[in-house]
């Protein structure tokens, strides 16, 4: 058993266009900062934005994710949120769950599938637990049969 860990915590607000972080700055590396750490790196949450309000998101509410026009848009069941990242950084960060990219601007999130039907071209489409239907890019098709075990 540790002892009790004394440390001051500071929070301090950014304005909208600073990063959000986490420093931690320690004597040593402590099993607690280490198990405090992988809190933080494991966590599934995501910032969004709708409107001036700022949004905590579960990634396992996430249907998909879908750039336009140069921004990222969060689509859950009812809402949609920008994120501040791009596309590619949402794919890294997501890549640990069940998403997956399925076109040049898309990534789902594999567990809110319903059904995927064959489409036109040798793509496909899959139809959400909302009823939502997104297209899945032939090139991205193998992937998602591997991903699926298909």
């Amino acid at each position: 058993m540790y002892g009790a860990v004394l440390m001051k915590i500071l929070i301090e607000e950014l304005q909208n266009e600073e990063e959000e972080q986490i420093s931690i700055k320690c004597r040593r590396m402590t099993p607690e900062i280490l198990n405090l750490l992988e809190f933080f790196k494991t966590q599934n949450i995501m910032i969004a934005y709708s409107g001036n309000e700022i949004h905590r998101i579960d990634s396992s509410n996430i249907y998909y994710v879908e750039a336009v026009d140069n921004r990222s848009f969060i689509y859950c069941d009812n809402n949609v949120y920008e994120s501040k990242e791009k596309l590619y950084e949402l794919e890294e960060k997501l890549a640990k769950n069940d998403f997956l990219r399925i076109s040049k601007s898309v990534i789902i999130n594999l567990s809110k599938i319903k059904k995927i039907v064959p489409a036109l071209s040798g793509r496909f489409e899959a139809t959400l637990i909302n009823d939502l239907k997104v297209i899945i890019s032939r090139q991205y098709v193998n992937d998602l049969k591997r991903k699926l075990g298909i």
